[in-house]
């Protein structure tokens, strides 16, 4: 049973070290115009592999073109905070 849990709490310490730098490649790289969208869509898969319909959220940055604000959230780590329950 220890290890069980013990497993479980890796698995989500990995998620969120991963969550918070795919974040920071979506604040720096993703900022790029034209290569932002591609950064959006590729992390919306990323998402949905890593949280399952909980990553689906990740789309909401799609919404903003321009992606100046959506870089400033921080959606995966907002998410792998959520998944850790």
């Amino acid at each position: 049973m220890a290890k069980r849990v013990s497993k479980k709490r890796g698995r989500v310490k990995a998620k969120l070290i991963l969550a918070i730098v795919l974040d920071l490649v979506d604040f720096t790289l993703g900022r790029m115009f034209g290569f932002g969208m591609l950064v959006d869509v590729v992390m919306v898969f990323v998402a949905y592999i890593m949280f399952g319909p909980l990553g689906l959220a990740q789309a909401w940055e799609m919404l903003e073109p321009t992606d100046q604000i959506d870089g400033f959230v921080p959606t995966f780590t907002i998410l792998a905070l959520i998944d850790q329950q």
